[in-house]
């Protein structure tokens, strides 16, 4: 039975992201994943890396929860909307806390390359945008993907990650959320 995270970056419960983790959700136990939701608005911790890597900020208990959700996960799903380019706030303060030297990755004595301490984990991010993906790729350069991906994920050993688009969100029809939810619930029937 592979175990499977959902991370839900999205600070409004109300929104489509939301939909999209439960859609996402549905379909991998449907495949028979064993799946935990971790919708990061229902947590309680400080988002500020304070003192950065100096100065260690005690991890409160809901980030001490998270942490071990993320080492029991096989496959890590990140669901969450792009804005001004990037991550919302709540999702960036999260990766800030969590994500830290010798947890998720450790420097390595006399080589500027690190060592991912996630090695054997995959992701998959599912990003929703206002903007046409070819877009947000040809002008802007996919940064939201660039830091979650490459310099968060990837740096920290989790191979692959894929990611999903969905967008235009603003303006969509219902018609074409529910085809947005298909597709998620379809990503997770495959646990990918």
């Amino acid at each position: 039975m592979k175990k499977i995270l959902v991370i839900n970056g999205h600070p409004y419960a109300e929104s489509f992201n939301f939909a999209l983790a439960e859609s996402y959700r549905k379909g991998a136990e449907a495949a028979g994943a064993h799946v935990q939701m971790l919708n990061l608005n229902e947590l309680d911790f400080n988002p500020n890396l304070a003192g950065g890597y100096s100065l260690r900020t005690e991890l409160e208990p809901d980030l001490l929860k998270a942490w071990e959700l993320i080492q029991w996960a096989e496959h890590l799903v990140w669901v969450h909307p792009v804005w001004w380019g990037g991550l919302p706030a709540l999702l960036k303060g999260f990766i800030d806390r969590l994500f830290l030297p010798n947890m998720a990755f450790r420097y390595r004595e006399n080589s500027p390359l690190p060592e991912g301490l996630l090695k054997g984990k995959t992701a998959r991010i599912l990003a929703t945008l206002d903007q046409p993906s070819w877009y947000y790729w040809l002008v802007y350069g996919r940064p939201s993907v660039n830091q979650l991906r490459k310099a968060t994920l990837e740096f920290c050993g989790v191979k692959p990650v894929r990611v999903s688009y969905f967008g235009i969100v603003r303006k969509s029809a219902d018609t074409q959320r529910a085809k947005w939810l298909k597709e998620a619930n379809a990503l997770g029937l495959k646990l990918k």
